[in-house]
């Protein structure tokens, strides 16, 4: 009679594939990541007391077939015009020159006023008219 105790055999689980496998999903996550949009991402800001106010202003500059400047409805002269929107735009955090110009104006007398708006460092829009609009 054999009364010896067998020998258990020891449980092994096989990981040597394992190391690829989680290689292969930290591949993908990265790759995934530097693709998705950041603007997706829903985060809830902290609220503060002081919430300072970014005060944005637009400015209108008109420019008419007999080459006549206005800022805001007001006229000016050319060399009047820098010097009107840099006191229009005054205390101003983040300013924007929308540029309203005749069809029938001269691409150098665009360039002239966008030369202006370089200068100042102003964000700058040319208004266009709807396509329907006559």
């Amino acid at each position: 009679m054999n009364l010896r105790k067998k020998p258990k055999e020891g449980v092994e689980v096989f990981t040597d594939s394992l190391n690829d496998i989680m290689f292969f999903l930290l591949l993908f996550f990265l790759i995934i990541s530097t693709m998705a949009n950041p603007n997706v991402i829903k985060v809830n800001l902290p609220t503060s007391k002081n919430n300072p106010d970014v005060e944005t202003k637009q400015v209108s500059i008109y420019v008419t077939a007999d080459h006549r400047y206005y800022v805001n409805k007001t006229e000016v002269t050319f060399f009047e015009l820098e010097g009107r929107v840099t006191e229009e735009l005054k205390g101003v955090t983040a300013p924007t020159l929308v540029l309203r110009f005749d069809k029938t104006i001269t691409a150098q007398d665009i360039v002239d006023v966008l030369e202006i708006g370089a200068k100042l460092k102003v964000k700058m829009v040319i208004a266009t008219a709807a396509p329907n609009a006559k």
